[in-house]
This record gives C-alpha cells, sequence and structure tokens, in this order.
C-alpha cells in the first residue's frame, strides 16, 4: 500500500466485522436510503483510526438518477458515509455521548469514480479532539486505489 493511506489494508483481514449494520443501527441515527456505511472492519483507540465499509448496489436511491446509463456514486454521499464512519468511531469506540451532528467539510478531492458493484473502503484517523467538537482526516479507497479524500468536522449538539 502506498505511505500515504491512513491504514495498511494489507495487514488486516477485511473480511472480519467487528460491527455489522445492526450494531452500526444501534449508534447513527441514519437509516433507510441515508444509511451509508454496512460495517466496521477494525478500530483502534490507541491509534484513533478506524475502517469500514459501504457495499455499493445496484439498488441505491441515486441509482436512476445521477448519471441516467452511467450511474456513479455522488461524492457528498461518500463524504455523508464518511460522516457515518467517524460518528460511529466517536460515540461507540471513543465513548462521546449525545447526538453527534456533522459540522463541517475541507480539503476535499475526489480522485475517482465509485460504480455500483464497488465496495468502498472507508479509513478515518481522529485527528483532534475537544470536550464537544472533533476533526478527522478520511479516505475512501476502492480496489486499492483512493478515490477521494476529505476532513471531517463533528460536533456533539
Amino acid at each position: 500500500m502506498p505511505a500515504d493511506f491512513i491504514i495498511d489494508l494489507e495487514k488486516l483481514d477485511l473480511d472480519h466485522v467487528a460491527f455489522d449494520q445492526k450494531a452500526i443501527l444501534e449508534v447513527n441515527p441514519q437509516s433507510f436510503e441515508m444509511q451509508q456505511l454496512d460495517a466496521i472492519v477494525w478500530h483502534s483507540l490507541d491509534e484513533m483510526k478506524c475502517l469500514g465499509y459501504k457495499d455499493v448496489t445496484d439498488n441505491e436511491f441515486w441509482i436512476r438518477g445521477h448519471i441516467p446509463g452511467r450511474p456513479i456514486m455522488p461524492g457528498v454521499i461518500m463524504v455523508e458515509a464518511a460522516a457515518q464512519l467517524c460518528s460511529f468511531f466517536m460515540k461507540k469506540i471513543y465513548g462521546l455521548e449525545g447526538f453527534i451532528g456533522f459540522s463541517g467539510i475541507g480539503n476535499t478531492k475526489f480522485r475517482g469514480t465509485v460504480l455500483p458493484g464497488s465496495r468502498l473502503y472507508l479509513m478515518g484517523h481522529i485527528d483532534k479532539v475537544r470536550s464537544r467538537q472533533f476533526s478527522a482526516s478520511v479516505q475512501g479507497v476502492v480496489d486499492g486505489k483512493i478515490v477521494f479524500n476529505t476532513v471531517i468536522s463533528g460536533m456533539r449538539v
């Protein structure tokens, strides 16, 4: 893996599921069409990192309209998946209580497309934590290539 990956996927068992969709739904309020996180594969409180994924299917709500004949996962949905990963980590692993709201996004770059049939891995590193706020660097990876990176900010509301 390139040195600029947040997590070295080759060192992890990507078939392992630490938290499934049911466990994620117990922590994150997003459901139905807005649930964009299928599993947490790995996490480390010591490193403040986590790895999850979204399996992109032919049944996604955006398929019909985001680009007819050539469906591409919208960037805003990729960022939403990143926010859900960070929210889950901060609540379940770190122990931040209460509702966590998405409060900011920065330095976002899209480097590739995410198509139906892809598994979008989401790698997060919590960079800064204050009493009510946090920020995290997140990368999205498909087939060993970074398709987006962003910085997510969240806060306890």
